[in-house]
């Protein structure tokens, strides 16, 4: 369902990379569906903050992996970064910085690594791990989008599975409990 037209001026815009994401969610606010990937999510968010409206902000709730032992639950992002963009190649090539980590909380906050790959793999989760505790595939571009729009931006993960061999499995038993949790929060933190 498109919700662009749905935005309203001065209210959260809740954005989500997935119906299952969203199904448990229980808001007045709207949401909107971007589905998976940068790609996706950049042009879904830059079509809504383009064609209308500007939403106060922008509150992205999803699932992420955890890359460290011990992290679970709801986290709020401080930094987001991608980890599939080669940005120290890129800029030897060029000498311009391309993709710089977002600051989009606390700077002590968790660090998000956003990337198109579904990572679910030990020796990938323990190479991103050196970097960030949480990974997910959307991240960076809803914030990297919200920010060219002049947009505030939260971006709120569940942990719904260790980024590890089994991750898949794991996420798609998990995401429905991940969708009720991260409502409660919406609910009591927007």
């Amino acid at each position: 369902m498109d919700m662009v037209g749905l935005i309203e001026a001065g209210r959260p815009l809740v954005v989500v990379a997935v119906p299952a994401e969203a199904e448990h969610l229980g808001t007045d606010l709207p949401v909107l569906v971007t589905g998976m990937g940068k790609v996706n999510a950049a042009l879904a968010v830059g079509a809504a903050l383009g064609g209308g409206p500007r939403p106060s902000e922008i509150i992205n709730l999803g699932t992420a992996g955890g890359l460290r032992p011990g992290v679970t639950g709801i986290h709020v992002v401080g930094t987001v970064l991608q980890h599939d963009l080669d940005g120290d190649v890129l800029f030897k090539l060029t000498g311009e910085v391309t993709g710089p980590p977002l600051l989009v909380g606390d700077p002590e906050g968790p660090v998000l690594a956003t990337g198109d790959a579904f990572v679910s793999d030990d020796a990938a989760r323990d190479r991103l791990a050196r970097d960030a505790s949480l990974v997910d595939m959307e991240g960076y571009a809803v914030a990297a989008a919200a920010r060219q729009f002049g947009v505030p931006v939260r971006l709120v993960k569940h942990v719904s599975d260790d980024a590890g061999a089994g991750a898949a499995k794991s996420w798609q038993q998990s995401v429905a409990d991940c969708s009720r949790l991260l409502g409660a929060w919406l609910a009591e933190h927007r």
